[in-house]
Formats: C-alpha cells, sequence, structure tokens
C-alpha cells in the first residue's frame, strides 16, 4: 500500500484552480492542468485533454483512467484511456501517456471532484420555505421550497438545503453544509463546515433508552443531549444518528458513514473513521481516529465498548467487548456450499461435548502416562 501523503492545503491548489478557469467550468481540462492538482508529473503529452472519468477496462478516449491495485494491472495493455494515472513503477512499463503520481487512488479521488455533477438549488430563500422569525440565515444560503427552519436555529453562510429539510431548534449549520432532500434535523443538532448529508437521514432522535418499572412495564428515559457533527463529514442516505441521553453524540472531523447506519446515543466517533453501510452501533460506544467499520458490522456487549485508533473490523463482524490494540479484526462465518455448510452447523452445536470428550482423553492419557513412570 502506498504510504499516506503529507495533507494537501487547499490554498495550494489556487493557482491551478485560478488557470483551469473556463476549462473547469466546460469540464474539459489539460493533463498539464490535473498534474499541478495533484501534484504529479505528465509522461507523454501535456496537453492532452481529458473531458471525463473511466475505468481501465471501460475508458474512452477523452477520459483518464487510474491503476491503484495490481488486480486490475492486465486492463493496462487493452485501454482505451486518453491517460492514466500511475505509481512510477506502473509507469515504467506503459508507453502511453501518465500521470505519474506515489498514490493513483488519491489523486484519482481528487480529480473526480472536477467532474462531480452536483444538483443546483435556487439561491436565496424559496417563498414555499418556512423560516422561523428569530432563526439566523446568512444571505449566502441556498433555502429549497419545503424547507422548514426552527426557533432559535442559525445557517451559515453557502449552506444549501434541499427540498423539503426540515431543521428543528437551536440547530447551527456552518458554512458550506449540503442537506440533501428529506433530512431531518431534531433539536439541538450541530454540523460542521462542509459537511454533506444525504436523503432521508434522521440526526438528532431519541436515543433508544428504557427502563422497567415496578410492573415491568417500559418508561422512557428523557433523552436531553444533543448531536455534535465536525466539519467534512459525509453521512449516508437514510442513516440514523441519536441524539445522546445526558451529553451529546459526537461525530468527529473527516468521519465518513454510509447509508444506512444506526449511531445509537452518546457514542463518539473519532475523526476520519470510515463507517460502512449497514453498521449498527450501540449507545455509549466510543470508536477511535482513522478506524474502519465494514458493512454489516455490530457493535454491542456487556457494558459500554471502546475501539482504540487505527482499528479495522471487516464484514458482518460482531464485536462484543473493547479493543485496546490497533489491528483488523474479523468474526463471523464465512460462505460455504449450503450442504456443507448445514452439516458444519449441526457439528458447531457439538462443540462443547467434543470439547469436554478431549480434555477427558488428555486426562486418561496424562494419568497413563504417570502410571508407567514417565
Amino acid at each position: 500500500m502506498d504510504a499516506e501523503p503529507a495533507p494537501v492545503d487547499p490554498a495550494d491548489n489556487a493557482s491551478a484552480d485560478e488557470e483551469i478557469g473556463q476549462a473547469q467550468r466546460a469540464e474539459v481540462f489539460t493533463l498539464a492542468q490535473l498534474a499541478e492538482r495533484v501534484h504529479g508529473k505528465v509522461a507523454g503529452d501535456p496537453g492532452t485533454l481529458i473531458s471525463g472519468l473511466g475505468s481501465l477496462e471501460t475508458a474512452q478516449p477523452g477520459e483518464i483512467s487510474h491503476l491503484s491495485s495490481p488486480t486490475y494491472r492486465r486492463y493496462l495493455r487493452t485501454t482505451r484511456a486518453s491517460a492514466v494515472i500511475l505509481n512510477e513503477e506502473d509507469a515504467a512499463a506503459w508507453a502511453g501517456v501518465a500521470l505519474v503520481v506515489s498514490n493513483p487512488y488519491l489523486a484519482f479521488a481528487r480529480i473526480s471532484q472536477l467532474f462531480a455533477r452536483r444538483p443546483s438549488v435556487t439561491p436565496g430563500i424559496d417563498p414555499a420555505a418556512r423560516i422561523a422569525p428569530d432563526a439566523v440565515v446568512e444571505e449566502s444560503a441556498c433555502i429549497s421550497a419545503g424547507v422548514i427552519v426552527g426557533p432559535g436555529s442559525r445557517v451559515g453562510a453557502r449552506v444549501r438545503l434541499f427540498g423539503n429539510v426540515v431543521i428543528g431548534e437551536n440547530c447551527t449549520l456552518a458554512e458550506d453544509v449540503v442537506l440533501m432532500p428529506n433530512v431531518v434535523l431534531y433539536t439541538d443538532v450541530r454540523i460542521g463546515a462542509r459537511t454533506v448529508v444525504h436523503s432521508g437521514a434522521v440526526i438528532g432522535a431519541d436515543g433508544f433508552g428504557y427502563a422497567p418499572d415496578e410492573q415491568m412495564q417500559l418508561e422512557a428515559i428523557a433523552q436531553v443531549g444533543g448531536v455534535s457533527i465536525g466539519a467534512d463529514v459525509s453521512v449516508g442516505a437514510c442513516t440514523s444518528i441519536d441524539r445522546g441521553a445526558i451529553g451529546d453524540t459526537v461525530i468527529e472531523d473527516g468521519v465518513k458513514i454510509d447509508n444506512q447506519v444506526q449511531i445509537g446515543h452518546n457514542c463518539h466517533i473519532g475523526a476520519h473513521s470510515v463507517v460502512c453501510g449497514c453498521v449498527g452501533i450501540v449507545g455509549s460506544t466510543r470508536l477511535g481516529r482513522h478506524c474502519v467499520l465494514a458493512g454489516g458490522v455490530g457493535i454491542g456487549g456487556d457494558g459500554p465498548i471502546e475501539i482504540c485508533d487505527h482499528v479495522v473490523v471487516s464484514g458482518m463482524t460482531h464485536v462484543s467487548s473493547s479493543i485496546d490494540e490497533p489491528g483488523v479484526y474479523s468474526g463471523g462465518v464465512i460462505h460455504n456450499d449450503s450442504h456443507s455448510w448445514k452439516k458444519n452447523a449441526l457439528r458447531f452445536q457439538k462443540l462443547d461435548e467434543l470439547s469436554r470428550r478431549v480434555k477427558a482423553l488428555e486426562k486418561q492419557l496424562e494419568e497413563g502416562a504417570e502410571g508407567e513412570g514417565f
């Protein structure tokens, strides 16, 4: 794996952005312009025009592709891409036009932003929006039809709120936040700069807390905390982030959350961690920084769970206790053909019995060895 490059200050790209100018609006760039943006070097014609993105297998002339995994190296011989983003080693074996960088995947990600199709929203406040009298909305914000902004809430500069977004009381949206259609924020939600929340997400609903009374009927525990989300976070479609029971549920800067994720009350997700689709995290879990929870991971067990920095949990794993050492953790059962899986599942039910028999046999062998004077 390529070493992680040093962070790039957005200001470093200012000159490149100015040079791109009209080309960016037309979504056509020279390879030299792209190279400056990602601090790479061009092998071949720097005036090669790029108007789109493509995979090595399917790219057409005018598109740029990338090779970031040996799995796809076989397509390098036959690709029709006008240029390919490569590292030094692969570029040495490539006769075509290349953009040479240390980390092709990261360079491709940064270039892809130039071709992103971002939905538009009309500047200003649509007449069909409802803004509370004491809410504060910056003039540069874009508020679509059907949006509701509750009392005491603040909407920062250049925020974009798409149709039917609902913002409850005392919420704060920093500059350049984007809420896609039908996002709902309950009360006391704070969202940092440049964060994007996708459609159907619900942030700040009550955490799942109940106490049984004397008749074993469940009484709700009031959820009086809020939700604090940092800058540059992405929250996927139909994801739910519950409000805290007392303090806030916290999502730190740079966290990326996929679709259909459930994050319980008072969880704390460390900066730049990745939470993939269909993950469920029980309340009060603390996830460290730069962690990855792959698809379908479940976190919940006895007592609050803490996971340290730099932990990767593979798909469908159930984490039932804390993890205090960085590394890759896996669980679950690997798939097999149905007939074999069923036989093994039945044998698994007898695992405890088998373990007892093995221990008994070991004891008999030890006693026999002692009797023979060994």
